[in-house]
């Protein structure tokens, strides 16, 4: 999952004025599709879906008590789930969708709002999101993400939240409070696993890319040694159950040809028991020639009788 902060800058994100630029962004893809008939989902917050752009820009733009022209207004934060989560998320981009919007109002915005340590709930944060799906990459690769428009201030208009902060969980001074963003991203990851139920490897977790990134020498080698003693658990998980599969086959071809074995002698004995008149007709004499036919063992059988008769008188 990847979690980031777009810097204000002059443009799209510039945040010290009004959202109206970035909400118009963020609707471009939507105005795009529904030009060739395609129904696109408008903006979602934590109870409402197909929200207007309008209402958007009007309730982010009058949440801004006590804040000065300089200060930022809201913040954009981008949630993109990898092509291996998103398999996770459902089938269809419909599926997709829902589920990232189940994911964003049970997992994340919670988070973000227990990470500035201030006793907030979700409830208490403003935002809106849009998904977009990128549907004219050139490739076929699953490229849907969330685009997030956050209020500076609280839902009461009175509290001052900055995901950009550098405090964390200060207990004195200006600002009380902070945010810790590594934590955010290691509890929405988290989150993500146990709402879809997901088996993350740690080669994809954030835990592994921030070590390999910002970690010291020793701290990105024990992580490769624990990434190479998953690879090596995995693998022979993956032969001990090929192995069980092997067994399990095997089991059912020897059940097979045992039940086949018992059909085959039973239906002999079937035969044997029905064909016991037919063979009675061979097994008169132990001289019967089977290459001659039945009448012609018969005769032979009269002759032997007769000779018997007459040495007997």
């Amino acid at each position: 999952m990847h979690i980031d902060f777009a810097p204000p800058s002059k443009g799209t994100y510039n945040n010290a004025g009004s959202s109206r630029q970035l909400a118009n962004y963020c609707e471009h893809e939507a105005l795009e599709w529904m030009e060739k008939g395609i129904y696109t989902d408008g903006f979602f917050n934590l109870t409402e879906d197909n929200i207007y752009k309008s209402k958007v820009i009007k309730d982010i733009d009058a949440n801004i008590g006590q804040l000065l022209k300089t200060d930022a207004k809201f913040f954009a934060i981008h949630v993109s789930p990898s092509e291996s989560e998103l398999r996770a998320m459902g089938n269809t981009e419909q599926e997709k969708a829902e589920a990232m919007k189940r994911y964003i109002r049970k997992v994340f915005i919670p988070e973000y709002a227990k990470n500035f340590n201030k006793g907030l709930s979700e409830v208490d944060i403003k935002f809106y999101g849009k998904i977009h799906f990128d549907r004219n990459r050139s490739d076929n690769e699953l490229n849907m993400h969330c685009h997030l428009i956050v209020s500076r201030k609280d839902q009461s208009n009175k509290k001052k939240l900055s995901p950009l902060t550098n405090h964390k969980n200060t207990k004195k001074g200006t600002v009380m409070g902070g945010f810790d963003r590594v934590n955010l991203f290691q509890q929405a990851e988290q989150g993500f696993d146990k709402l879809f139920g997901y088996d993350r490897q740690l080669s994809e977790s954030f835990e592994y890319a921030n070590t390999m990134k910002n970690g010291n020498i020793d701290d990105k080698l024990k992580m490769q040694e624990q990434e190479l003693q998953e690879s090596k658990q995995y693998f022979t998980g993956e032969k001990k159950k090929e192995k069980y599969q092997s067994s399990e086959k095997e089991n059912m071809i020897s059940c097979n040809l045992d039940g086949k074995q018992k059909n085959k002698h039973s239906q002999n004995q079937q035969s044997n028991s029905s064909g016991d008149s037919l063979l009675s007709i061979f097994s008169l004499g132990e001289s019967n020639n089977y290459d001659a036919t039945p009448t012609e063992n018969l005769q032979a059988q009269k002759r032997k009788k007769k000779k018997k008769k007459g040495i007997r008188r």
